[in-house]
């Protein structure tokens, strides 16, 4: 057996040696060590001088030197003579020719080629075939993303070359590629096995604004945003993370597009099931805040169920509440179910019907009708806020400063943070509205005049102003006035009522229409004149029939029995 091996290495020999060499650089060929010391290997080619060449070149992976005197070995030439009478050889660059020899049989036959990642650079990570280093795209080291690949690192793995260009020493490698070829008999059977209902292991692989993909063995599924939970999410990350190992369950699966659809909620009980038996209106409960917004801010008061606490609903006295200087996400807030909408799956929830309502508390202490005392909180064109015991507010309207002053006029008096005494004209708590006024402290002198003078009463009254409407203004009483036109300053014709009167004369009117709600009086000098007139005229026909009659036979009787 010694023997016949012995004639094989010999033809072996013989044979190569009879092969024509190469001298062109760069060209690969097959030489004997013939010896070996500290620094370096000599070897021989079958020229007239041998090449050395430095010993750390025939190192392995690992560090090692294995070779020994009379292995044949594989080296590249990269002169003939170079100038000195030596010829030089190298080792590396025949083990990166053979490494690329490999990576294109690699990529011409799909096949597999073993590699070590050994870092990382932007966009993915190095790879080294043996002399060769090449790029591995941080989204083909996997089927699913991976957050650390320090557990790969300095592994031998198996690799699938994508991309392949030795002039630009550009290499691009796939494990991904690899690792599905190992998977595609676990796909295909978990293809005949999928069915809805079935609750499964799967990685997230993936996020998206609408939900997040999940890696159930080869086959990705959709588990949606809203199939999360049963409280309200804004973003898959408030649930999974990338590289999370969870359990799911199979909604749906449509195996000729390959869609799955998954479920995370649906493997807990529905909490809106008899919602209502644990949290009847009215119920106050603990509830930790889970959003703000500037409308309000959204509570879980419990079993996944979220509501919403309105802006308005907050507090019973501040309308004008920033809810992020109000609560803050994850506090712990008491709430009142105020309406639960089973079938839209909506809450609503109140803060401030868990204190006590002011407006109820103010409409306890006083009646319509009572006065209290506050302070001017602010001024508005419409009238008075008034701060009032219990930290309410009522309106004192423009209109109900002053009976007969202007009401512009009077509101300009009145100064934010000055006392005033009102009194209640109407509570109503359930629209938080409480209607003050100022003037019905004291009686309303027209009311008062109009008891005592009714329309067809002759009144005097002094001229104090007049109209731009050609009209005269006149004085009946302290507070009260009254208008005559130009129209009923006289019977006869009148151009302008300023020539038949001014201001300071005192003159007899006839009270000729009262307005109540406009709190107005017309008087009419014509109407006063004619109604004279009228009387006059009837006293004087009165008069004038009486003396026509002449006595009667019973007064002459009783005149002649006299005398």
């Amino acid at each position: 057996m010694a023997e016949s091996l012995s004639e094989l290495n010999f033809e072996q020999l013989l044979n190569e040696s009879m092969q024509p060499l190469s001298l062109l650089p760069g060209s690969i060929v097959t030489g004997e060590v013939v010896d070996i010391d500290n620094d370096d290997v000599t070897v021989n080619v079958g020229l007239k001088s041998e090449g050395v060449i430095p010993r750390d070149q025939f190192l392995n992976r690992e560090g090692v030197f294995e070779l020994a005197i009379g292995d044949r070995v594989q080296v590249a030439m990269e002169a003939v003579d170079d100038g000195k009478g030596e010829t030089r050889l190298s080792r590396e660059k025949a083990k990166r020719k053979e490494t690329w020899d490999k990576l294109e049989d690699a990529l011409e036959n799909q096949s597999v080629v073993t590699g070590i990642i050994n870092g990382k650079i932007k966009g993915g990570f190095t790879v080294d075939v043996g002399e060769i280093r090449a790029f591995l795209p941080g989204s083909l080291v996997d089927i699913r993303p991976i957050r650390d690949i320090k557990d790969l690192e300095g592994k031998e793995l198996g690799f699938q070359v994508i991309k392949l260009d030795q002039r630009r020493n550009n290499v691009v490698l796939s494990r991904r590629a690899v690792i599905e070829e190992e998977f595609s008999e676990e796909k295909e059977q978990l293809i005949k096995e999928l069915a809805e209902g079935q609750t499964k292991n799967g990685f997230v692989k993936n996020l998206t604004e609408y939900g997040a993909f999940i890696d159930l063995g080869g086959i990705d599924g959709l588990l949606h945003i809203t199939d999360m939970a049963w409280r309200r999410v804004r973003h898959p990350s408030e649930v999974v993370s990338v590289g999370d190992e969870i359990e799911v369950k199979i909604l749906s699966f449509d195996a000729e597009r390959m869609r799955v659809s998954l479920g995370l909620k649906q493997l807990g009980d529905d909490p809106w099931v008899k919602i209502m038996d644990r949290y009847p209106p009215n119920t106050q409960v603990e509830a930790t805040v889970t959003n703000v917004t500037d409308y309000g801010c959204f509570a879980e008061i419990g079993d996944g169920i979220e509501g919403l606490v309105h802006v308005s609903e907050m507090d019973w006295l501040n309308r004008n509440i920033i809810p992020s200087k109000y609560v803050t996400i994850g506090e712990k807030i008491q709430v009142m179910i105020l309406h639960i909408d089973e079938e839209q799956r909506r809450v609503s929830l109140g803060m401030k019907q868990c204190t006590e309502n002011p407006w109820l508390t103010f409409s306890k202490n006083f009646e319509e009708g009572d006065r209290v005392t506050g302070t001017v909180k602010s001024k508005m064109d419409f009238g008075l806020f008034v701060s009032l015991p219990g930290g309410v507010d009522g309106l004192v309207h423009i209109q109900d400063l002053h009976w007969t002053d202007d009401p512009e006029d009077r509101l300009r008096r009145y100064s934010k943070g000055e006392e005033v005494e009102t009194q209640v004209l109407i509570i109503n708590p359930n629209e938080q509205k409480i209607a003050l006024g100022i003037k019905q402290l004291e009686a309303n002198p027209f009311i008062e005049y109009t008891k005592e003078h009714h329309k067809g009463d002759v009144v005097t009254g002094e001229v104090v102003d007049f109209t731009a409407s050609s009209g005269a203004v006149l004085q009946l009483a302290e507070n009260v006035h009254g208008e005559v036109r130009k129209s009923d300053a006289s019977k006869d014709r009148v151009e302008d009522i300023r020539h038949i009167m001014k201001v300071g004369d005192e003159l007899e009117v006839m009270i000729t229409n009262i307005d109540l709600r406009g709190q107005s009086i017309r008087l009419s000098v014509k109407a006063k004149e004619q109604k004279e007139e009228q009387e006059a005229t009837q006293a004087y026909k009165e008069k004038t029939e009486e003396e026509a009659k002449g006595p009667s036979i019973g007064d002459m009787i009783r005149e002649s029995q006299q005398n």
